[in-house]
């Protein structure tokens, strides 16, 4: 029987977002999968791939697959679930997975080596505006690029969650990837930056469920948003603060429920 990726023996932060935070993500993949028509003529790009959930999800579309990111961990699980070991049994797609360079970005030799593609994402972590226009260089002309990330505060109930991060990173801020509120024209701005011309907007509803309180703090922490917090104070200050910001959203049956809202912007090489 196949191992499952918690037999893995990799950091539990990869293995808790691949394992609880990463799916609540789904509804956003579809939603652009959809739009796309994403199928067996697509090729898919994925920056900041991670583990590798949408990339799956677009494999089983038909579609050509390539994953990039510069967490090693996520990496290698993002290998295991699009490049698994024979014996775990063949899977009828084709599919990279490619390290992230110094840059954060794609190595640009690399990409050149497979089929251009017709889909570039940033689901999870957004590349700088730099990264973003050398991927579309390579991309070509006429490509679309969708460029993801929360939406308004007051439509994301996981907010007051996520300010923790805020207010425990203080002197660490500058440091590393803190949460803020997504600002209006925030992807529009960036998508400019790297020459891209926005073309096309959508917003999606993405409920955060979680087994237990547990699971939740897990789940978040795992997100890498808590990670300046951590350094600033400690990661037992982290959950404990985490877990009181999150029990109004327990419910009677100790499951936590947070309705929030993700928002994405469509621009063109």
């Amino acid at each position: 029987m196949a191992p499952t990726l918690a037999q893995r023996h990799l950091p539990r932060p990869a293995r808790d977002w691949a394992e609880i935070q990463e799916r609540m993500l789904v509804p956003l993949y579809e939603a652009v999968y959809e739009r796309f028509e994403v199928g067996r003529h697509s090729h898919v790009l994925g920056l900041g791939c991670g583990s590798g959930l949408a990339l799956v999800m677009a494999a089983a579309r038909g579609a050509t697959v390539t994953g990039t990111d510069t967490d090693e961990a996520r990496l290698e699980l993002a290998r295991q679930r699009l490049l698994p070991e024979p014996q775990w049994g063949a899977r009828h797609w084709t599919a990279r997975v490619l390290p992230g360079g110094p840059d954060g970005g794609p190595d640009g030799a690399a990409l050149r080596e497979g089929p251009p593609p017709t889909l570039v994402t940033a689901f999870d972590a957004l590349p700088d505006a730099a990264v973003l226009a050398r991927v579309a260089q390579t991309a070509g002309r006429g490509v679309p690029v969708v460029l993801a990330g929360w939406g308004p505060a007051e439509r994301c109930a996981a907010a007051p969650a996520l300010r923790v991060a805020q207010r425990l990173a203080e002197p660490e801020r500058a440091a590393g990837r803190c949460w803020r509120p997504g600002g209006r024209d925030d992807l529009e701005d960036l998508a400019r930056r790297a020459g891209l011309r926005p073309d096309g907007s959508g917003r999606v509803a993405c409920p955060f469920g979680y087994a237990d309180l547990d699971s939740a703090v897990r789940g978040l922490v795992s997100t890498g948003l808590y990670d300046a917090a951590v350094r600033a104070t400690d990661e037992e200050q982290v959950a404990k603060e985490l877990a009181e910001a999150l029990r109004p959203h327990v419910r009677p049956d100790g499951t936590v429920w947070m309705q929030n809202l993700f928002r994405y912007v469509v621009a063109m090489t």
